[in-house]
This record gives C-alpha cells, structure tokens and sequence, in this order.
C-alpha cells in the first residue's frame, strides 16, 4: 500500500469516526464524535472545526486545488458556526456531515482532478456572489435602518 493510499483510508477512517461511528438505537440514523463534541458548550464546537480541519489539511498535502480546498473549508466553518447554536446547531451537526462531504470532495479529486476542480470552482464562484450579495443587502438594510434612526432623533 502506498503513501497516498494510507492516508485516505485514514481520512475515510477519521471521517467515519466524526460523523457516522455511532448509530441511534431503534433508527437507521447514525451521529459521530463531532455532535457529542458539539453537546459540549463553546469548547466541543472549536473542537469539532480543529479536528474537521484534519481532513482539510491532509487533502491539502494530497495536492487537491484551492477551489476543492476553499469548498471543503466552507463545509467545516458552516458546520462550525451553525454548531454554536445551542441544540439545533447540534442536529446541524449531526445531519450536515461536514467530514463525510470532505472527504467524498476529495475522493472525487483523486478521481477526477479536472472535474472536482471545476464543480468546487462553480461552488466558490457561487459562494463569492452570494457573499457579495449578503454584504449589499446589510449595507442597504444598514442604511434605511441608520435613517430611521436619524430620522426618529430629529
């Protein structure tokens, strides 16, 4: 077995392990040490983006490009920040599968490194124009807010 081979069974291995490894009696459901870490508050999140960043990193060092890399850290900070949620954030966790969605991101970049790369840059490119999107409309409702109050001050 190869190098390369090693660290993806670890990986499958870890994300399994985080997000699948313990299934919910009398369901066909099955949660990981990323939503029990999650129940634990404030430091169980940053816990969970710490470990989920493991995956990240080793596809880094499998070569996978920015665009894959960029779709899988946006898959972890979603994760994250939704987790800080008390109790949904939890079910968030337990369904989002942050570390499944990596590592099957870049089992498809092992694949086919033209294709991941292309459907993660639709992803970042999509992601960016909503971002863009999202920053307009605060500054937009920023300002008829910032008026009313200067309007109601007057």
């Amino acid at each position: 077995m190869n190098d390369q081979e090693a660290v993806r069974r670890r990986l499958q291995r870890v994300a399994w392990l985080l997000d699948n490894s313990i299934p919910l009696p009398g369901t066909r459901f099955r949660i990981g040490l990323d939503a029990i870490l999650g129940l634990v508050p404030g430091l169980g999140d940053v816990l969970g983006v710490v470990l989920s960043t493991y995956i990240v990193r080793e596809a880094a060092r499998l070569g996978a490009p920015r665009s894959v890399l960029t779709h899988m850290a946006w898959n972890v900070a979603i994760e994250g920040v939704v987790g800080m949620v008390p109790f949904l954030g939890d079910v968030f966790d337990a369904v989002w599968k942050a570390n499944q969605r990596n590592y099957a991101l870049l089992e498809r970049h092992l694949a086919d490194p033209r294709g991941a790369a292309r459907s993660s840059r639709w992803f970042v490119g999509l992601l960016t124009i909503g971002m863009v999107v999202f920053v307009l409309l605060l500054a937009v409702i920023g300002y008829f807010v910032l008026r009313a109050i200067v309007h109601a001050l007057s």
